[in-house]
């Protein structure tokens, strides 16, 4: 049976910033960054910043509903943003980096409304909630340099998403992640020593290290999924060895000269946690081995996906 596939259209300022947090979940075709909602035809990068075009900076996304549905893709697209600023995003002001939520169907229309109301009642603002539902417009592919910015210029990228305030702003406002006292008691010893303190567990006397279910592993403190079990081997090293993480841009990789040794260490973004080490001795076509230390994931069986609000990871196990 062929795949369905629907357009969702999001503005939520920059554009740059608006693709890597949907480019690599399950379901997500295709995501083009340009410019919609305005009065004139193919407008230019510059004649859109120059605020006489009416057009918001955006990205398009095709998508299966099957597997990513549209509530999950609203749900991901909030916690991109500052919904309560009516001037723009962090320092990009002016109409073209307003937020808005172009819907292409009625009952896009009724999801982009409920999850609003829902966020307003949710008390998590104190001002009002001002991203505008309109009906989607005609939508105008960006200039080519535009396109995949993230992946084309990671440094710059990453210095502007911190420098903007964006980055800052959702680990502040929706990854703002429990402070030691509450991980103290919420963690096992070794869990708080591996995540906090960069401790690494026992090999071969870890939780994980010969798991051969099917499932995904997420980060133990905040739920961000990071691993596949699609991808997981056995290094023979006695810790969980993947070719490759379920989302790129939740990692970071920082330089480790601690014990003597040069190694390149993995940490989640979100939580700042201790993960584990890669190196370049992977069977994959990219060399990579993830080495992770089970004390820092947690792993959630392919039958129990859905009830823990993971289902759109369901069509990898099928």
């Amino acid at each position: 049976m062929e795949e369905r596939k629907e357009l969702a259209t999001f503005a939520g300022g920059c554009f740059w910033c608006m693709v890597s947090p949907f480019e690599e979940q399950p379901g997500v075709y295709g995501i083009v960054s340009g410019y919609t909602g305005g009065h004139t035809e193919n407008p230019t990068y510059e004649e859109v910043c120059s605020e006489t075009t009416g057009h918001y900076e955006a990205v398009q996304i095709t998508f299966n509903p099957d597997v990513m549905p549209y509530e999950k893709l609203l749900e991901q697209y909030w916690q991109q943003i500052d919904p309560t600023d009516p001037g723009g995003q962090f320092n990009d002001r002016g109409q073209s980096y307003r937020t808005a939520i172009f819907y292409h169907t009625d009952e896009q229309r009724r999801l982009a409304e409920e999850s609003k109301q829902a966020l307003a009642e949710s008390g998590r603002f104190q001002k009002e909630i001002v991203t505008e539902i309109r009906p989607a417009a005609p939508f105008y592919e960006a200039e080519e340099k535009h396109q995949q910015y993230h992946r084309k210029n990671p440094f710059h990228y990453n210095l502007y998403k911190e420098g903007s305030g964006r980055a800052r702003f959702i680990r502040e406002n929706w990854k703002k992640v429990k402070g030691p006292e509450q991980l103290r008691k919420e963690l096992t010893e070794l869990q708080y020593e591996v995540t906090r303190n960069n401790a690494t567990e026992p090999p071969f006397d870890n939780e994980y290290w010969d798991n051969e279910e099917d499932g995904i592993y997420v980060d133990i403190i905040t739920g961000e999924p990071l691993f596949s079990s699609l991808d997981q081997y056995d290094a023979g090293c006695g810790w969980p060895s993947f070719t490759k993480p379920l989302q790129r841009m939740e990692l970071e990789e920082k330089l480790d000269t601690s014990y003597g040794m040069r190694r390149i260490e993995v940490r989640a973004k979100t939580s700042d946690s201790h993960l584990g080490h890669v190196f370049d001795d992977g069977p994959g076509p990219d060399g990579a081995r993830y080495c992770i230390n089970s004390a820092a994931l947690r792993f959630i069986p392919k039958e129990k996906l859905s009830d823990e609000g993971y289902g759109q990871y369901e069509k990898l196990f099928k």
